[in-house]
């Protein structure tokens, strides 16, 4: 006994590692879906763009050299440059020919908010882009149930075809040997065996059918399947009808970026103010009166405060605020039409699934009349009662009426894992 229950748990704990479940399909395809890796490009995208907008406070260096030649400079009055003269000092005065080589290093105070301002976008288009592959992956998660389901009704068909196939291979054999018996006629044997040979032509069909759809499933998860067999998921209830899809977070997303193209459009009429230290190696120097008198090149420096004000920002300020308040409506309208579209495509499923419910309600008891009424033709047709073909039609009504409660539970599973995914549930 001990032994038995062994094999039975080793059996029971093969099966469940070697199953395959929507939600291990779901995660596969997930993972191997290209678009996945758009997480980590994004992420390093808003890094370089935050690492970019806190540069702005770094020390702005600024090398420059220059040589130029002007037509004036400025010179000693003549009166006093003729007494210069007079006692021997040369006052030429400023050379038309300058040169300088200079180092300018600016440090923000307050730049109007403006850092702030493009760290907020960047990190709001971060957002955004990061909304769109949650869509897109959702997409992907709707298709892969989509297969799963198939597959699962594909299967459910084999099962009843070939289940039907035993039954007529059974009704086969017992038809033959009425026919050496001399009980039935050659045309009785044909009819069954016709219908035999048909059943498996569809089974070959439907075979071929699910091997191509387990072909695309195992090209979404980048694998194959591990069982022959795909488990069926378990039948929820949903009783909250809140719609969390990530299509909102990307509304929401969008808004965001908006409000910080809006705070950035502020900074921008903002006054800018910074400290400022200039050193320049050249002629002429700071110290005119020496430069007059020596062309050498001097050391020179000047440090300082400095502020600017473009006021150009003032021209365009209210256009551009008026084009955000448009893209502002322009995405309330998208969330209205999508929340209406969503609302819609729930009512359509609540309607299905109630349908399928209903449906399921008379299966069970379709089914067992069907096979009843099968079971007495085939004792009819053992007394000569009835003829092969009112059997072969019983044999099709139970195979359609067992095939189509299996179906209605399978469809009732896809509506509601179909209605978990219009909610993002």
């Amino acid at each position: 006994m001990k032994r038995l229950a062994f094999i039975l748990f080793s059996i029971f704990i093969v099966i469940n590692v070697n199953a395959q479940t929507l939600d291990e399909c779901r995660r596969l395809a997930r993972e191997h879906y290209p678009e996945i890796k758009q997480y980590n490009l994004i992420s390093l995208t808003e890094q370089y763009n935050l690492s970019n907008a806190a540069r702005g406070w770094i020390p702005q260096i600024l090398i420059a050299g220059q040589a130029t030649y002007q037509n004036a400079t400025t010179n000693y009055p003549d009166a006093f440059k003729a007494m210069l003269q007079a006692n021997g000092i040369d006052a030429e005065g400023l050379q038309k020919e300058q040169y300088r080589v200079a180092v300018d290093i600016s440090q923000n105070i307050w730049d109007g908010g403006e850092s702030k301002a493009k760290r907020d976008i960047a990190s709001a288009e971060a957002a955004e882009q990061r909304s769109q592959v949650d869509v897109s992956l959702n997409q992907l998660q709707s298709r892969v149930d989509a297969l799963y389901f198939s597959i699962l009704l594909l299967d459910e068909r084999i099962a009843q075809m070939e289940a039907q196939i035993g039954i007529l291979d059974s009704n086969l054999s017992r038809m033959i040997a009425y026919y050496n018996n001399g009980v039935a006629m050659q045309s009785d044997v044909d009819a069954v065996e016709a219908e035999l040979l048909t059943a498996r032509q569809m089974l070959a069909q439907i075979e071929s059918s699910r091997a191509s759809y387990r072909k695309i499933l195992e090209i979404f998860i980048g694998q194959e399947l591990s069982s022959e067999t795909l488990i069926r998921p378990e039948m929820t209830l949903i009783a909250d009808r809140t719609i969390i899809r990530p299509e909102l977070k990307l509304f929401n997303a969008l808004e965001n970026k908006i409000e910080a193209q809006r705070a950035a459009i502020n900074s921008s009429i903002m006054p800018r103010l910074s400290l400022f230290a200039q050193a320049y190696y050249g002629y002429p120097g700071l110290d005119l009166f020496e430069s007059m008198s020596s062309t050498k090149w001097t050391p020179n420096a000047i440090v300082g405060v400095r502020m600017y004000w473009s006021i150009s920002s003032f021209y365009t300020k209210k256009n551009n605020f008026n084009k955000l308040n448009t893209a502002l409506q322009q995405v309330a309208v998208q969330r209205d039409v999508f929340l209406f579209n969503t609302q819609m495509q729930i009512a359509q499923e609540d309607g299905e699934i109630a349908r399928l419910r209903k449906a399921l309600e008379d299966d069970a008891r379709i089914v067992e009349l069907r096979r009843s009424v099968r079971m007495a033709a085939e004792s009819k047709l053992r007394n000569g009662v009835i003829n092969p073909t009112d059997l072969l039609q019983k044999i099709a009504e139970e195979t359609t009426a067992v095939l189509n409660k299996n179906m209605h539970e399978i469809e009732l599973l896809q509506a509601i894992y179909r209605l978990k995914n219009t909610l993002n549930q």
